[in-house]
């Protein structure tokens, strides 16, 4: 598991709140809904969630301790009495019939394997309830991905990767993970993949977000070299995806969207 900085995350995560929020566009909650977020980081579309059902209830997981504990202090249950967060593994929901909502945003493709995320859903909702979720799919941050590969790959830095690295992704496409959604007893609704462009305002927003995002490479490095490892990777990628007119730097993303719902038994 990787040592996540909820500040950090906070001040370089604002592709995902952007896309976190455009999945909650349409997401008809009624004020009674009973929502469990799966990776709910620094917990604001948590709480934003809690907001939308005054009546109901939200719970947010996280495996980050530190991830919950900030959560938890910038908003207390003092101040939003239907919000709650837990530390728990997605692949291990504790959870029984006791939700109509799963929803979850940039986080379950932290894990490989799927298949018990989501019978831990299919558990956690309730008959008739629902989940929509959106991750990482197959081709996700490809043109990144080949750029830190290749400084990792450089005589510099090629000692910290030669003993047990690989990557924790898990980037599934559309018919296994159809597949894996019906061999938990939830049926489909949409499943697909989109590309989106990942915007960040200049150099500092993006070296921020790799910073802050991506563990698995940068963990490797001791810390007195990570900062160089990562502006290594940084002008890798520029050298082949040069910042547009404005100084903003892209990158392209390829997201599964996935729409499901627990049927009623007998329907």
């Amino acid at each position: 598991m990787y040592r996540w900085n909820p500040e950090d995350y906070a001040r370089h995560s604002s592709g995902q709140e952007a896309w976190a929020r455009e999945l909650l566009t349409g997401l008809a909650l009624s004020p009674e809904d009973r929502v469990l977020d799966i990776g709910c980081g620094d917990g604001r579309i948590t709480a934003e969630l809690a907001r939308r059902v005054p009546a109901g209830a939200v719970v947010g997981v996280d495996l980050s301790e530190d991830m919950v504990l900030y959560a938890s202090n910038q908003f207390p249950t003092a101040v939003h009495p239907n919000l709650t967060f837990r530390q728990a593994d997605a692949r291990d929901l504790p959870f029984e019939a006791e939700f109509t909502l799963v929803f979850s945003n940039a986080a379950l493709h932290w894990v490989r394997d799927h298949r018990p995320v989501l019978a831990g859903i299919a558990r956690a909702l309730q008959p008739g309830g629902r989940c929509r979720m959106e991750m990482g799919g197959r081709g996700n941050a490809a043109a990144l991905l080949a750029a830190f590969e290749a400084v990792a790959g450089a005589a510099e830095w090629q000692q910290d990767f030669l003993e047990g690295f690989e990557l924790p992704f898990g980037f599934h496409d559309v018919d296994d993970y159809r597949r894996w959604l019906e061999g938990a007893g939830l049926r489909p609704g949409r499943v697909q993949r989109v590309d989106k462009d990942m915007v960040h305002a200049d150099r500092t927003a993006f070296l921020g977000w790799l910073r802050t995002a991506w563990h698995p490479y940068s963990a490797r490095v001791a810390a007195e070299r990570r900062g160089r490892f990562l502006e290594a990777v940084v002008d890798r990628y520029l050298s082949a995806y040069p910042p547009d007119r404005a100084g903003q730097i892209h990158v392209t993303m390829v997201r599964l969207q996935v729409e499901a719902y627990k049927p009623v038994p007998g329907t």
